[in-house]
């Protein structure tokens, strides 16, 4: 019996991505009655389901930091052809999408991921316990992009309003690859123990005895359906995305909640498998996972929105307002005083959550 049911979840996540993109090219640029999209809807969140099966599978055999970094830059890369092609459909009604879904994405991570990671594992071990000069440096790094992507645009005069001109937008595409780079060759190459998970006397655990890791082939296997899984994820998201959109502008919501969705659809699987590892006691893979994500969704996004300026139709809006502003400020303090100890508490995560669903409410109601 145990037999044939690890025989049907492998089966199952092979199929959900290999569905998931078959209905995604059935359905791709056409109106979809409320059937099929009910359809779509439970399509992906199979996709979701099977993304993190794969991404698990792909992270033990090679092992942390490298597997939260495969799934960060795997799901942003997807994220980013998301918002591009979003834009390049929407019009001057799309030129704030850039902004708000990166800034959703960073404060889904930078709060909702950590801040439920951080509660799982103390809830359920006493307290989380982590590395904190590699979060440090990853949050450091976030930071950093932060302001200088979506903060500084609301400042510079060059042109009207919260825009960055030519040479500004150069400039921050170029910074962002550079940080993330560097911030990527640090992480896997010089100072790879700093996001190691650890034991509760700071040791470093270097191998991950739970289970034996999976074979080459294996690995492969999962990676190649790991990016079907995530094509699907996005491609459905984008499916569904005017109904989304009807259903957020008959709410009488405002714009911005179209990227939050966008975002919390896309970061789905990565929330999902940071939570596994908090609960198996592996905080620094979770806030791996979390801070990589959202550096990613910067890092990568930014540059790629840029060079898609030259082609788009509208206007480049990056800079936050006012109350987003405080909001990202805030988030640094409160996480830097997280970071700092190595060690949370349940208070510690529940600061985060309140911070994420200040954000929610705000977005909801301006």
């Amino acid at each position: 019996m145990i037999t044939r049911l690890r025989s049907l979840t492998r089966s199952w996540t092979i199929l959900v991505p290999v569905f998931a993109v078959v209905l995604l090219a059935l359905t791709w640029g056409r109106h979809l009655p409320g059937v099929i999209v009910g359809l779509v809807t439970v399509v992906l969140a199979g996709s979701v389901l099977a993304a993190v099966h794969h991404a698990e599978v792909i992270a033990h055999r090679v092992g942390e930091p490298f597997g939260s970094l495969v799934l960060a830059i795997a799901v942003t890369i997807i994220e980013v052809a998301l918002i591009v092609t979003l834009m390049a459909d929407g019009g001057d009604k799309s030129s704030t999408l850039a902004r708000d879904t990166v800034f959703a994405a960073v404060m889904i991570t930078c709060n909702g991921v950590v801040g439920i990671s951080l509660l799982v594992a103390s809830l359920r071990h006493g307290t989380a316990v982590f590395n904190p000069e590699g979060t440090g440096a990853a949050l450091a790094t976030v930071a950093t992009l932060a302001t200088l992507s979506l903060v500084l645009p609301t400042f510079t005069t060059s042109k009207p309003g919260p825009e960055f001109s030519t040479v500004q937008l150069t400039f921050a595409a170029l910074s962002s690859l550079v940080l993330y780079a560097l911030f990527v060759a640090t992480q896997t190459v010089r100072h790879r123990d700093y996001f190691l998970p650890i034991t509760r006397q700071g040791e470093v655990i270097t191998v991950d005895d739970h289970a034996q890791p999976p074979s080459v082939r294996t690995a492969w296997t999962s990676l190649g359906l790991l990016a079907l899984a995530l094509i699907g994820v996005v491609g459905l998201a984008k499916g569904v995305s005017p109904t989304i959109e009807s259903g957020v502008a008959a709410a009488g919501l405002h714009q911005a909640v179209v990227g939050v969705i966008i975002a919390l659809l896309v970061l789905l699987p990565e929330t999902i498998a940071a939570v596994r590892s908090a609960r198996r006691d592996r905080v620094q893979t979770s806030l791996n996972l979390a801070l990589g994500s959202a550096m990613a969704s910067i890092g990568l996004t930014i540059p790629a929105v840029a060079l898609a300026s030259v082609w788009l139709p509208g206007p480049l809006v990056l800079g936050l307002g006012s109350t987003h502003m405080l909001l990202l400020a805030l988030t640094v303090v409160v996480s830097s005083l997280t970071v700092v100890p190595g060690r949370a508490t349940p208070l510690q995560g529940g600061v985060h959550l309140v911070l994420f669903a200040a954000y929610l409410e705000l977005a909801i109601n301006p």
